[in-house]
């Protein structure tokens, strides 16, 4: 025979186990798939390319207009504005490493592929951002961790956001007047 406590306290112990949270249950958002994850990379990369190109003068050049889509990717219409504002900036700022120094030559800029989480409808990819610019005979190098908010309707993806993780950090190819 149980006495009436013991079997108070299995029942507390038994409801308490139940109503935890399993392990699987709490851990990290799935990461998207591999190849969806190299199709956001892309679009992020090119986003980011079109700006420290904006820093190398090259006469006169035609301006292209920013993409409103890059591998299937949407760049939203806010995006789209905000990189317009941005490349005018950089285009019209000195280009060179110090004020009256040689002028920018080339520039380089890839995104190392990331880790992009899903979470609903919002997908995040988190990605290191290496920039290089030449001139005259050096080169700026600088490295830093961005991350991009995305939205996914149906099979529709589309850039929504972006920002700099690293606290402190300037990227030569960030407008200043950004606010980020």
């Amino acid at each position: 025979m149980v006495r009436p406590w013991p079997r108070a306290g299995l029942a507390v112990v038994l409801a308490a186990c139940l109503l935890a949270p399993s392990s699987g249950v709490r851990g990290q958002p799935p990461a998207v798939e591999d190849y969806v994850t190299r199709q956001l990379t892309v679009a992020a990369s090119t986003y980011l390319e079109r700006r420290s190109e904006a820093l190398v003068h090259r006469g006169d050049r035609e301006r292209r207009a920013a993409p409103t889509e890059v591998l299937g990717v949407r760049i939203s219409p806010t995006l789209v504005r905000s990189q317009e504002r941005a490349v005018r900036e950089l285009e019209t700022r000195n280009r060179a490493p110090v004020e009256g120094g040689p002028a920018y030559t080339g520039a380089r800029t890839r995104l190392d592929e990331g880790r992009a989480v899903r979470t609903g409808d919002r997908i995040t990819l988190e990605a290191v951002e290496h920039t290089e610019m030449r001139y005259g005979s050096g080169k700026v190098t600088q490295s830093v961790r961005r991350r991009f908010e995305f939205r996914a309707t149906g099979e529709q993806i589309t850039m929504v956001g972006e920002r700099v993780l690293d606290p402190g950090a300037h990227p030569v190819n960030d407008p200043l007047g950004d606010g980020r």
